[in-house]
């Protein structure tokens, strides 16, 4: 039986499909034929990925329950390191001198390079798609080895590559073409598999293609054991296991290992063992199964091919083809990043440029694939309402007490924020990571877009974090794996739907206009093409009654208390909104987790970052009701109705912010809570959530709402509110709370935010009617600066873009390889530079 989560998805999927046949039956036979054709070669060009981001490398295709490929490696040149140093799920604790994606594009491939330093070695994957045939293409893999600088030269080094099958299908070795036997296969390595998505496709593992200096080297053997396992050839060995198991490959291989291991000391006793690039090699054991293991040992440096080749396809994927294409594929990204991303003054340098394509090449290849179910407690316990004094301990027994279950399964293509430590879907960052994105891919946008909007229930609720399936679960503590449909997140994906409306209505904007010239660069026909203005303006017809159903459900589900207290005169009775699942120490739905509120809580309290993002929504909504509206062909999805009624529900919040939440005596927005009269009162905190209705987009130009720009300029600027030469802080220097307890919202500074004070600046800076124009001006050109200085300096330092920054220091600190958000300084860089050189500016000059 179907869970309502899933029946919600395929409801909200089908409203998706449905929307776009409605419009492709107004239009012309032959244009409807052109663009269901770009439609199919575009998605297909998205079937495939590095897609399982929580592995160094990982291939799998956007498909259920299907072929899923992995690599691990170590280096084996002595007995006591190889279980530590065996690399497969990207991990921070591994001692990585920096790793990640130097040049890719989703839809073509790039190359990664891996700088192992506790095994000495440099690992590139160079990744290159294929198009062609009726099941999405085939795909190569190039595998290079060198030796790091101080390294042994006869570096000792073991690779194992695993494919594996879930659900119907076959995959095993084509035994007819096999050459060897129990010491090893010698020549390449065939594997064969079938299913009903791929159909019938092959696996190359290639034995001499493309090595460097003609061949490669494999250690050589003088212990007896040598006689039983060629070193020079490839080793093979499958596996039956159950569905659920297939993913666990690394423990898997340790597991066989430790047999094979077990039994050679058996055999040799532990003062005469066989060295240990020897010993740690898998039994040769190849036929048919649903895991299999491929192992290559070499000395010293190392290249080899792995092809998958569709059956559908012209022809199957060769070395040579794969050389082909990557003597132009990096290059041709490079030419295209400079196009899109060209960093502006000050940091037009050729560094910077590097810096920036790096970013923005591992935020494509950190899209991951995700299928499984996920943990909900759909209780509704009263308790959750949040109604009574103390209702965090009544909230926090009622969790104890309900059984959360399993809904699904669910899939998800998304892209994430660390590899190592947060490979899974996050709803408030999502938004964040696809505003670059969008500049560079618009239909790979709307694929992650359409595929958050899908999980959608019959509510309007979709989760805050997607933890689909056992895999994705083993890195969330236990205690954070439920999701709870009260519980919302800051709804950043309608900031990016609204950039698209701004892209739609801007004559230079590629889409624009069907006439996309990409003689230029001919690789990339499929970022705008499948996406034309018909095909987009479909897509957001058929999502509009979803976004429609999410924004009421936040003001159904997160409406604060208007009637129940003495709230201030002239207040609109019905925009005000609290976050549910506070507790004292946290609101984690908020997204700023331990940022200080009022307290104790009371279900009084009124958020004002909840009423900036409500508005937010409010906002978008009207500026696609009013793009839908002017380019409607047909009646009945939106009106002008709906426009108005946008209208009045944005100027209700906007109104309600100054009256409910600004406070005159701090110069900005203050959270509410009620004091011990019943009375409105403001809790002041100055900082993020202080800034929220600027960083959102509510304050206006000119008006009433000049005197409040000045004031939040004098918190920006203030070094001894937010200003320092890194960033905005999250928090004032000056807050008794400023750095306290976990510190995680409480000073560092935060790149998507800082984002967000960038972009309104250099509005407010291009804007010859305000009068803080000069002051936006100076402000803009020196908080970019700092921003990509401190990002930058710490990513040449350690290899990685972090987290958040130390507002003291600028170091990067708690997760790295964060190309989350924190690449959002790509965009920042290619924002123009309005000063001749965009310098750090003077503490007085601010």
């Amino acid at each position: 039986m179907e869970s309502p989560t899933r029946i919600a998805s395929l409801r909200a999927w089908a409203l998706l499909v449905i929307g776009g046949l409605l419009l492709l039956l107004t239009t012309g036979a032959s244009a409807q034929h052109e663009e269901e054709e770009l439609a199919r070669n575009a998605s297909a060009s998205l079937l495939w990925g590095p897609y399982r981001p929580n592995l160094y490398f990982g291939v799998r295709p956007r498909i259920p329950k299907s072929l899923m490929t992995g690599l691990m490696w170590s280096r084996v040149d002595d007995y006591t390191s190889v279980q530590s140093n065996f690399r497969h799920t990207c991990e921070q604790s591994e001692n990585m001198a920096g790793y990640g994606w130097t040049t890719y594009d989703a839809r073509h491939g790039g190359l990664q390079t891996i700088h192992d330093a506790d095994n000495e070695l440099d690992l590139t994957t160079s990744f290159v798609k294929f198009p062609g045939g009726s099941h999405g293409g085939s795909w190569g893999l190039r595998v290079t080895g060198t030796p790091r600088a101080g390294a042994p030269p006869d570096l000792k080094s073991t690779v194992v590559f695993s494919a594996s099958i879930e659900g119907v299908g076959s995959l095993g070795f084509d035994e007819d073409n096999v050459r060897g036997d129990a010491r090893g296969l010698v020549g390449d390595v065939l594997l064969k598999g079938e299913s009903a998505e791929l159909g019938e496709f092959r696996i190359v593992v290639s034995d001499e293609e493309g090595k460097k200096g003609g061949k490669n080297k494999h250690p050589v053997v003088n212990h007896p054991e040598g006689k039983n396992r060629d070193l020079s050839r490839t080793m093979v060995n499958s596996f039956s296991l159950p569905d659920e198991a297939v993913w666990q490959t690394k423990a898997i291989l340790f597991a066989h290992l430790k047999r094979e291991l077990e039994a050679v000391v058996e055999k040799y006793g532990q003062e005469n063992p066989p060295p240990p690039w020897q010993l740690y090699t898998i039994a040769n054991q190849m036929g048919q199964g649903n895991l299999h293991f491929i192992q290559k040992t070499f000395e010293g440096p190392f290249e080899f091919d792995i092809m998958f080749s569709s059956g559908s396809a012209p022809e199957p994927v060769t070395s040579d083809a794969l050389t082909s294409t990557l003597k132009t594929l990096p290059s041709a990204i490079s030419s295209r990043f400079a196009d899109v991303f060209r960093p502006q003054a000050p940091f037009a340098t050729p560094k910077h440029e590097e810096f920036s394509r790096s970013l923005f090449s591992n935020l494509l290849g950190g899209i991951g694939y995700f299928y499984g179910d996920a943990r909900v407690d759909r209780s509704y316990a009263p308790e959750y309402e949040e109604e009574n004094e103390g209702f965090w301990i009544e909230a926090a027994e009622a969790r104890a007490r309900n059984q959360a279950r399993l809904e699904g399964p669910l899939e998800l293509f998304t892209s994430i924020p660390s590899r190592p430590f947060f490979p899974r879907g996050f709803l408030w960052d999502e938004g964040f990571h696809l505003l670059p994105v969008l500049d560079w891919d618009v239909g790979l946008t709307l694929e992650i877009v359409k595929s958050w909007f899908s999980l959608m229930d019959a509510d309007g609720w979709i989760a805050r974090e997607q933890i689909l399936g056992a895999e994705a679960r083993t890195k969330v503590p236990p205690e954070f794996q439920v999701q709870y449909p009260h519980y919302a997140n800051p709804p950043t994906l309608f900031l990016v739907l609204s950039s698209l409306v701004s892209k739609l209505n801007d004559p230079s904007s590629p889409l624009h206009s069907v006439a996309h010239d990409a003689s230029q660069q001919p690789l990339f026909t499929h970022h705008t093409a499948g996406r034309t203005p018909s095909s987009t303006t479909s897509f957001l017809r058929a999502l509009y009654p979803l976004l429609r159903r999410q924004y009421a459900w936040f003001r159904r589900t997160q409406r604060g208390d208007l009637k129940g207290f003495d709230r201030p005169a002239g207040a609109s009775s019905r925009e005000a909104y609290r976050w549910r699942g506070r507790t004292p120490d946290h609101v984690l739905p908020s997204g700023l987790d331990d940022y200080p509120r009022a307290q104790p809580p009371h279900p009084g309290e009124l958020h004002a970052d909840l009423m900036a993002w409500v508005g937010a929504m409010a906002r978008a909504l009207r500026g696609i009701a009013e793009f839908l509206v002017a380019d409607a062909e047909e009646e009945g999805v939106v009106g002008e109705e709906d426009v108005a009624e946008l209208r009045d529900q944005e100027e209700a919040i906007r109104k309600n912010l100054r009256v409910l939440h600004w406070s005159e005596d701090e110069g900005v927005w203050c959270d509410a809570t009620v004091d011990e009269f019943e009375e409105h009162a403001l809790v002041c905190h100055a900082g993020y959530v202080s800034l929220m209705p600027w960083l959102a987009g509510l304050v206006r130009t000119g008006g009433e709402d000049d005197e409040l720009l000045g004031r939040v300029l004098d918190a920006v600027g203030s070094e001894e509110v937010l200003w320092n030469g890194h960033g905005l802080r999250s928090l004032s220097k000056g807050d008794e709370l400023y750095g306290t307890g976990e510190n995680y919202w409480r000073g560092p500074v935060w790149v998507n935010m800082n984002y967000l004070a960038v972009e309104r600046l250099l509005e407010l800076a291009q804007s010859p009617s305000s009068k803080h124009q000069a002051r936006a001006k100076k402000l803009y050109s020196a908080l970019r600066r700092n921003l990509v200085d401190t990002v930058f300096e710490s990513w040449k330092e350690t290899g990685f873009a972090w987290e958040q920054y130390n507002p003291e220091t600028g170091k990067g600190q708690r997760t790295q390889h964060f190309t989350g958000w924190t690449s959002l300084v790509v965009k920042i860089m290619a924002m123009p530079d309005l000063e001749g050189g965009g310098g750090r500016r003077a503490k007085d000059e601010l």
